[in-house]
């Protein structure tokens, strides 16, 4: 982990695309703005999952990530049925955070819909925060 925000220079990330779903819309036709609070949750889940770590197996492991602060800028509409593409990054690593992105644009076209972030503490079962594991910065520097 040789840069200052505690990871290496090719951060871990990971893209899929999703459609908006019609619950996801309000009376304007376009999705509810606590939506992109969920889809950031499944970007996290699906990064760690990329990573070789699913978030049951980190809690069965007894690591926990609780939400500290999260951001989000609205920068477009996204309609029912649209298909969108998340990319979820890895952005740091600190004593006891870590600090996920996430843009979110239309799949065809790169029009942004939002992007921001969610920062993290890691704690044990109990609430307290810790160091991540050893593993954990394995899986970031790919050597698992």
């Amino acid at each position: 982990m040789s840069e200052s925000n505690g990871l290496p220079h090719n951060s871990p990330s990971c893209s899929f695309t999703f459609r908006v779903r019609y619950s996801e819309t309000d009376q304007m036709q376009t999705y509810y703005n606590s939506r992109a609070l969920e889809w950031f949750e499944t970007g996290r889940t699906e990064l760690l999952r990329s990573l070789g770590k699913p978030y049951r197996e980190m809690e069965s492991l007894g690591v926990m990530l609780p939400v500290r602060e999260a951001h989000v800028e609205y920068l477009g509409r996204a309609q029912y049925d649209d298909l969108l593409k998340l990319t979820a990054t890895m952005a740091k690593v600190s004593r006891t955070q870590i600090r996920v992105d996430v843009a979110i644009e239309q799949a065809d076209g790169g029009e942004p819909v939002c992007r921001g972030w969610t920062v993290h503490v890691v704690t044990n079962r109990e609430g307290r925060p810790i160091r991540p594991p050893e593993w954990f910065a394995t899986l970031l520097d790919g050597k698992e």
